[in-house]
């Protein structure tokens, strides 16, 4: 593994009105472009009843990605894992891992919309223990012959599941988390925590000492593979970034304040609804190649975050700004990275 890895978060959501079999077109040709440029893995994250967004959902698009760019881990980041049964997703996530040839990693998030909880036949109060409970579960369906258990929401008799997957014994656990309790919940059951793109590095640094507590409460070694979801623009200069990226990333967190998102943050970094200048500081990555590269430098000194998973395109930024963005990240800023470390 290299001191620092670079994966591709590929949202895929797109203004209404767009079409969205072009626009899918384009987003493989960003995968296969990421495989080129050596990026670790795409991740795709999951939200259902997206309005004002239209949006692939995760699962059929990762496996699509494990044909046009093979090479690539695929990063499930986040499964709302508190919606779903154990035995259909342990099932679904399984078959992407065969079809990957065992490059699936198991992104779990909480989830925090209304809407899709109830569209689930559950409410958020319920969250926390269907989401312990469907962890035990699928944990077990991908490591043991025959599940016997009872759930709230699910009872497992005697069951096996059609499908394990290739990694033994299971692919890798990245908890996505927002608030302290949950950072907690992700060092008591996770092979990771998946730190989050909306909170201010000074928060992050924060919760990683609390993190790194909590490890050693429930005697764990911290993760070898410690990976960071960042908001990420690189152009020539930083005013020429922040002129591409801008108008579409202020737009995406305008809509992550109206779904609440907020709400899932720590009190004192909870405000997404802030000044764009002043949202961008100290949690976005944007500027020149010597800029983003002296940010991914100091973020990890500060974290210990060591696989930034890249956002570098939202609803609306044109294609080529966001590829152009992706080649010169990879091109002038892996390398000069991997030497400051």
């Amino acid at each position: 593994m290299p001191p620092m890895q670079f994966g591709l978060m590929l949202r895929g959501q797109f203004p209404q009105g767009d079409d969205m079999t072009a626009r899918f077109g384009e987003l493989m040709e960003q995968a296969r472009l990421a495989e080129k440029l050596g990026f670790s893995c795409i991740t795709k994250g999951s939200h259902y009843a997206g309005y004002p967004l239209q949006d692939i959902q995760q699962l059929p698009f990762l496996a699509r990605v494990a044909a046009d760019a093979p090479n690539l881990r695929l990063n499930a980041g986040l499964v709302l894992l508190a919606l779903h049964k154990p035995l259909d997703i342990a099932e679904q996530l399984a078959s992407v891992d065969v079809i990957s040839g065992g490059k699936l990693i198991f992104g779990v998030g909480l989830g925090y919309r209304e809407v899709e909880f109830k569209a689930f036949g559950t409410r958020q109060k319920n969250r926390v223990k269907r989401f312990e409970e469907n962890l035990e579960a699928v944990k077990r369906l991908w490591t043991e012959d025959r599940v016997t258990m009872t759930g709230s929401h699910f009872e497992l008799d005697n069951a096996a599941v059609s499908l394990k997957p290739v990694q033994k014994p299971h692919p890798p656990i990245w908890i996505g988390a927002n608030a302290d309790t949950a950072i907690r919940r992700a060092a008591r059951l996770g092979d990771c925590w998946y730190i989050n793109p909306h909170n201010r590095v000074d928060t992050i640094a924060r919760q990683v000492d609390l993190y790194k507590r909590a490890l050693d409460e429930y005697g764990k070694p911290f993760p070898a593979e410690f990976p960071i979801r960042r908001e990420v623009f690189v152009a020539a200069t930083r005013a020429q970034a922040m002129r591409l990226c801008a108008e579409s990333l202020a737009m995406k967190y305008k809509i992550y304040d109206e779904w609440g998102q907020g709400k899932a943050m720590p009190q004192d970094d909870n405000d997404l609804s802030q000044d764009f200048e002043d949202l961008a500081r100290d949690r976005f990555l944007i500027g020149s190649p010597d800029e983003v590269t002296e940010q991914i430098l100091a973020l990890h000194k500060r974290t210990g975050a060591n696989h930034i998973v890249a956002s570098m395109q939202w609803p609306g930024t044109p294609l080529q700004a966001s590829m152009d963005a992706m080649q010169m990240l990879a091109e002038e800023v892996f390398a000069r990275v991997q030497q400051g470390l």
